[in-house]
């Protein structure tokens, strides 16, 4: 699965590539908090490339959201 997003979770976490897929399956939990990160990542990254500026304080809010999230999707797959 490629992308012109950077920081996508395959990308992040290509080691569990297969368990992110079978995770998004089989964990609702999992499959919501990866589809938040997906849409923060996006959003993020919209910002970084001025395709959707946002002010700064806002930019760091969702930078820490996403490395929260991405945390515990990190959590869950090593568990």
């Amino acid at each position: 699965m490629s992308s012109n997003t950077p920081h996508e979770l395959h990308e992040e976490f290509p080691e569990h590539s297969a368990k992110i897929t079978e995770l998004k399956q089989s964990d609702a939990h999992f499959a919501r908090l990866a589809e938040e990160y997906h849409e923060i990542n996006r959003a993020v990254h919209r910002a970084e490339t001025h395709v959707e500026p946002m002010d700064s304080l806002a930019e760091g809010e969702m930078r820490k959201k996403r490395g929260a999230l991405k945390d515990e999707l990190y959590r869950m797959l090593s568990a």
